[in-house]
Parts: C-alpha cells; sequence; structure tokens
C-alpha cells in the first residue's frame, strides 16, 4: 500500500464544500443552478485565503464552460432539436405508441429499453437528448406525465453505457489504466453486466414506478384546457377514428352525408395510403376510408349504431391530430369581415380555412344546433376544431380575429428530413469511428444543421437548457478540487485502512461504494482515473494475503460503478431531464435511492457468477 495520506487545510475546505454542495442540493433553499454556480464562485474566493492556496486555480475556475462533456451537451441537445423541427421524432413517437399502446407500464420498457440499447454504442447524454423530444410527443398524446416517464428513460440510458466497452467514459478509459501485461477487455467482455442492470432499471421502474416515480405539479394544463371549454361552452368532445369497410353502405357517399347526425364531425380522411386533413363535404369516401370523428360522447355512440361501424382510438391519425398539432381554438367574426351574412357551409369553411365549427356563441348564448345554415354576425365566436399551423395562418386573415394565443406555433420542416438525418450520420459516424473528440463531433452535425436550415441559430439557442449548461459546468470545479487536493484519495485510503482485514467480496464492494460516492461529486472519468489503479493495487495485496482476488474484475468494478449515478442530479444525463421532467433533487433521491441499491447488488452478483 501507498504512503498514507496526510488531512490537510484544502482537504478539510473541499470536504465542507461537498457537504454545502449536497445540503444546498438537497434543501432547495435556492434554485439548483444558482447552488452550483454559488459553490464554484465561493471556491475561487477561497483560494485568496492565507494557507489556502492551491485550493483552486483562478484561471481555470470558468473552464468547465468550455469542457468536452458541457460543449458535447449542448450541442446534442441543437441536433435533438434539428431532427425534432423535421418531424423525426414524431413519427418515431408513433411507430413507440403503436407497439406499445398508451399505458405507462407498456411504453416504459419501450422507451427505456431502445435509449438503454442505444446509448450503448454512444454517449448516454446524447441518446436521452434525443429521447426527450419523443418521450415530449409520447406524453402529449397518451396524457401521461412527463415526470412519469423522463426519469425511467434517463436512469436506463445511463445503465445501457455498460452494455458495452465504447458506451461511457470510464469504460473507455479503462483500458488504458490498466497495468502493462494484463489483458485488456473486448468491446462485448462487459455485456453480461450491462444487460442485466438495464432489465433491473426497466423491471424496477415497471414494478415500483407508480410509488417512486413524482407527478410533477404543471401535468395538467391540458385539463384545465378542457375545464375551459366545457365550463363556457358545454364541449364535452372526443376524438375516435372508424375504417370503413370494403361493402360498407357509407362507401361511395361524400362526407357531407356523415354530418346529418347530432353535431357529429368528419376531421379528416385517410384513403389509398394518402392522409388528408381538413375535409371537404362533397369528398368521396373510398372503401377501406379511414375517418377521424369528433363529437361527444353521446353523438359519437349514436353514430356507431346508426354506420354500423366500430369507433376505435386514434391510430393512423395519431400524429396528424396529436395534441401538439391539432385542437379546439376560439375565432371572432369582426365587424369588417367579408363573411358577415354567409353561412358556414355557403363558406366551405373546413375546405376554405380549415376549421371545423363547433358552436358559435352569440349574445351570450351558445348554438349547436344547425349552425352550418347559420348567417354569420359581426362578433359570432366559432369554436372550431383546427390544425395549429391552420390557426397560425387565420392570424394573417382580415376575415377572422384569432382569440386563442396559446397553443403550440410549431412549424415542421419535413423537407430538411434528409439534411437532418444526413449530419446526424455524420456526427455518429465522427463518434463511432474516428477519435475526434465528442465535443468536435457533435458539433459537426449541429452546424450542419443549422447551416443547412434545418434549424435557425436562434431556434438553435432556444434549444440549449442553460440551466443544464450552467449547473454542469460549475460543479467541474469543485469536482477538479475534489481530485487535485488529493480529497479523493485521503477518503479512499482511509476507508480502506479503517476496513482492516476483510473477505474479496467486501473490499471489491467498498470500492463499487466508493466508486458510487466519488461519481456523485465529482466527473465520472476522475473517479475512474483514481480508483481503477487503486483497485489494482488493493487486488495484488489481497493476493498477497492469500485471498483469491481478480485486478482485472477489480479494475472492471470500479469501472462499472463510476455509471451508479442516480441519487442527486450531478450526472450529466440527470441533469438534462431535469427542467423537461420538473424534477425536484427529492425526487432523485427517493427513485435513485433504491437504483442505487440495485445497481450495486446486481452488478456485483453478474461480475462475481459469471467472471
Amino acid at each position: 500500500m501507498e504512503q498514507t495520506l496526510a488531512l490537510t487545510p484544502q482537504m478539510v475546505v473541499v470536504l465542507a464544500l461537498l457537504g454545502f454542495t449536497i445540503y444546498l442540493f438537497v434543501s432547495e433553499i435556492v434554485r439548483i443552478d444558482v447552488a452550483a454556480v454559488s459553490i464554484m464562485v465561493l471556491l475561487g474566493l477561497l483560494g485568496l485565503v492565507p494557507g489556502l492556496e492551491g485550493l483552486s486555480d483562478p484561471q481555470a475556475l470558468f473552464d468547465g464552460f468550455a469542457s468536452n462533456a458541457v460543449i458535447a451537451i449542448i450541442a446534442v441537445m441543437i441536433i435533438g432539436a434539428g431532427l425534432d423541427k423535421t418531424g423525426i421524432m414524431s413519427r418515431f413517437a408513433t411507430l413507440i405508441m403503436r407497439v406499445g399502446g398508451k399505458t405507462e407500464p407498456r411504453i416504459i420498457p419501450l422507451v427505456s429499453g431502445t435509449a438503454g440499447v442505444i446509448s450503448s454504442f454512444m454517449q448516454n447524454v446524447g441518446a436521452a437528448a434525443l429521447y426527450i423530444p419523443v418521450v415530449s410527443r409520447i406524453s402529449g398524446r397518451t396524457g401521461l406525465p412527463m415526470s412519469r416517464l423522463l426519469m425511467p428513460m434517463g436512469f436506463c440510458t445511463i445503465l445501457g453505457g455498460t452494455i458495452t466497452m465504447v458506451g461511457s467514459s470510464p469504460l473507455i478509459l479503462l483500458n488504458d489504466l490498466l497495468p502493462p501485461g494484463m489483458e485488456p477487455f473486448e468491446l462485448f467482455d462487459v455485456t453480461p453486466v450491462g444487460l442485466a442492470l438495464l432489465f433491473t432499471g426497466i423491471l424496477y421502474f415497471v414494478l415500483l414506478g407508480r410509488l417512486v416515480l413524482p407527478a410533477a405539479s404543471g401535468d395538467g394544463g391540458s385539463d384545465s384546457v378542457i375545464g375551459y371549454y366545457q365550463q363556457v361552452y358545454g364541449l364535452d368532445l372526443l376524438i375516435r377514428e372508424v375504417r370503413i369497410p370494403e361493402d360498407h353502405p357509407l362507401a361511395g357517399r361524400v362526407i357531407g352525408d356523415l354530418e346529418q347526425g347530432a353535431g357529429v364531425v368528419a376531421v379528416a380522411t385517410f384513403m389509398n395510403s394518402e392522409l388528408r386533413v381538413g375535409p371537404w363535404r362533397g369528398l368521396t369516401i373510398e372503401p377501406g376510408a379511414r375517418i377521424a370523428i369528433l363529437g361527444h360522447c353521446e353523438e359519437l355512440n349514436a353514430f356507431e349504431q346508426r354506420a354500423g361501424c366500430t369507433l376505435l382510438d386514434l391510430d393512423v391519425f395519431a400524429d396528424a391530430l396529436a395534441p401538439e398539432k391539432s385542437g379546439i381554438a376560439e375565432v371572432v367574426i369582426p365587424p369588417r369581415s367579408g363573411l358577415i351574412g354567409r353561412s358556414v357551409q355557403e363558406i366551405a369553411m373546413r375546405k376554405s380555412y380549415g376549421l371545423s365549427v363547433l358552436c358559435i356563441h352569440r349574445g351570450g348564448e351558445t348554438l349547436q344546433e344547425g349552425i352550418r345554415d347559420l348567417p354569420l354576425a359581426a362578433g359570432d365566436v366559432l369554436v372550431s376544431h383546427c390544425r395549429w399551423d391552420t390557426l397560425m395562418r387565420l392570424e394573417k386573415e382580415r376575415d377572422f380575429v384569432v382569440m386563442t394565443t396559446d397553443y403550440p406555433r410549431e412549424e415542421l420542416r419535413p423537407q430538411k428530413v434528409p439534411a437532418a438525418l444526413l449530419f446526424f450520420s455524420v456526427a455518429l459516424g465522427l463518434i463511432l469511428f474516428t477519435d475526434l473528440r465528442l465535443s468536435v463531433a457533435l458539433l459537426t452535425g449541429a452546424v450542419g444543421m443549422i447551416l443547412t436550415g434545418v434549424l435557425s441559430m436562434d431556434e438553435a439557442y432556444d434549444a440549449v437548457s442553460w440551466k443544464t449548461v450552467f449547473l454542469l459546468a460549475s460543479l467541474i470545479p469543485l469536482g477538479g478540487a475534489v481530485e487535485d487536493t488529493g480529497t479523493a484519495a485521503w477518503i479512499a485510503q482511509t476507508t480502506l485502512i479503517s476496513l482492516g482485514d476483510v473477505s474479496p467480496w467486501v473490499l471489491q464492494a467498498v470500492i463499487a461504494i466508493l466508486a458510487t460516492f466519488f461519481t456523485l461529486v465529482m466527473s465520472n472519468v476522475g473517479a475512474t482515473v483514481l480508483l481503477v489503479p487503486l483497485a489494482v493495487n488493493i487486488a495484488l495485496a489481497a493476493q498477497g494475503m492469500g485471498m483469491d482476488a481478480d485486478p482485472r474484475i477489480f479494475a472492471l468494478t470500479a469501472a462499472i460503478a463510476t455509471s451508479n449515478s442516480f441519487l442527486i442530479p450531478t450526472h450529466q444525463v440527470n441533469a438534462l431531464i431535469m427542467g423537461p421532467g420538473g424534477y425536484r433533487v427529492t425526487d432523485y433521491m427517493k427513485a435513485g435511492g433504491v437504483m442505487t441499491l440495485l445497481f450495486l447488488v446486481v452488478s456485483l452478483l453478474v461480475l462475481n457468477l459469471l467472471y
């Protein structure tokens, strides 16, 4: 064993700062990013105190903002936004829902499992960033809070990084840290451990997710909108989908014939693999067509009995009629509108303007019967179902005044799909097949998307979660101080000396626990660099005492355990999902506490049973 390290004043200050940081994170007296920036500034100021020289380098205090990890996160957020802007992520979300359904126990394994597998070949923060838009789409369409989906996805991308030797930075570094002559690890040597951890994480959230996952307070926004239309206009509407069989009586008739029922409105058709949203009354219903019907529950039931067709949940229309793409809006007829005196049917409102009028509010009264033949008057409020891109166009029409302002103003660019996929592939190829730094590889893809118009520069700025950037960049100096002042080495050495003569199992478990602790307060790369040589030396010392300790497996234990970072949002993935999921530090401690224990138990069991 090396000479015992003495506790220095710098180590004492660093230990105090660590404790203070954890206190700020847990108590949430201030925002977590404010706490991280404050600790960074405090670390810089303490370096001026006599006797604490060397605590931190003032010239390098802000290097975290230009670090490889932080720049990589910024780039991958931009790439994810670019893919989402083209509609690729929306299609992926539709595919997941089609396979996994709309229930939490079915969606979590599909989303988390695929994210975990993807993260085994690319940096886990990149996989998590790409999945955030997918989870957002799924949340909007199923009504499941993002807080119930993002944490399982994020945790599983961390776990997925242990499936291959290129899935996480610690495993990439491992072979370089092994002593000369020791057999290096191959790409899939670690796969049994990674798969066992990923399966455990998925099973954990499926079985116990309802107990440990939070439901963010902001999740009821859509319910309040629905409640508004119910209260003001008495509209309690549902959208369902129906398929017209080949020999059905409706085949060959026109869409307008469907609207003879009590307020049932056809809003879209799907014929010959072509989706047509915003249909018109004269459109012929072809055999095998899919039609989306909007109406009250009673009216839909009446239509189902009258037409002899079974109404289903949205399938082919799941993307086109998703809440983030369409909904109910209020449009007013102004005094100088050219539509005054003309009826909804005469104007052909859906064909001309893309509005399916549900009711007309006039003079304090809501009219739902006979509104298609009612001449419009100045001041009429048309409560209509429409696509949000249609509503954006109507804001420029002189014949309407759009009252609804709080709706997704999303302008998809499907024509940019080839460019987005090209530069995503370029970035991924540079990561997997070259030695280029991760940040440069990802920035290549991000800049390519901006230059080709997938995103504008302003949209790229908006895509970055600056809270995440400041949180991670501000913590990097503290992690550096933990390592540079010898505090981490002192903690490790003191812990091992206090153990005395114990079995190899206990030594291996202690190494895993130390790695877990260090990766919470410093970078997992720093923890790996510190602990892998220490683990090898401990195993060699144990062998000298006649114990059956394999230095190679001890080193692998340390490298894997540095991925066990679930308790607080210091890991890049946890910091990334914190804002979109509306999580608090206590949420991580609640769900991450159990996950931390499961990680330790499963990884140690597999390492000792299979290796």
